[in-house]
């Protein structure tokens, strides 16, 4: 069994979305670029069919990827979720006691990360640091440039 990963409905759809444009549309136009590119004659000096094989492996390792993922996923309910210690799922106002900047990161699975939009994976440096952690604690995060001190604003579901 792979790792258990926790996501909000919506973020277990999007997977489970995606999945399914891979296997139901996506692969059947590998195949059928596999079938052209054969019917063009010797495979052994046939790049076209080389190239559509390695898109084809490609694709198919993004499924059973997509395919574990999904299999080992569990929905979190966020309303019944602790508010007192950052979990999966808390949105958390942050200081960086090193530049005095202030931040707030909504924690989630790997797959839902995106920074752009404030969501930080719980895999991350400054997530697993976080993790546990109740509003006036000082998380340490080892990121690139060093430990960085986060002190733990506030705490919330949004």
């Amino acid at each position: 069994m792979g790792n258990v990963s926790y996501y909000t409905e919506a973020g277990l759809k999007k997977l489970k979305d995606e999945l399914k444009q891979l296997k139901d549309v996506e692969r059947p136009l590998a195949s059928a670029a596999i079938g052209e590119a054969r019917d063009k004659g010797d495979l052994s000096e046939n790049a076209e069919y080389d190239a559509a094989k390695e898109a084809q492996g490609m694709l198919e390792m993004r499924i059973s990827k997509l395919d574990a993922i999904v299999s080992n996923a569990r929905i979190v309910d966020e309303n019944t979720l602790d508010l007192s210690k950052v979990l999966i799922h808390s949105t958390v106002k942050i200081k960086n006691l090193g530049n005095k900047m202030t931040m707030n990161y909504k924690l989630v699975a790997q797959s839902e990360a995106d920074v752009t939009q404030g969501h930080i994976s719980v895999e991350s440096p400054i997530g697993k640091a976080l993790l546990g952690k109740e509003v006036g604690d000082v998380a340490e995060a080892v990121v690139p440039v060093g430990t960085i001190k986060l002190e733990i604003i506030e705490i919330s579901r949004s």
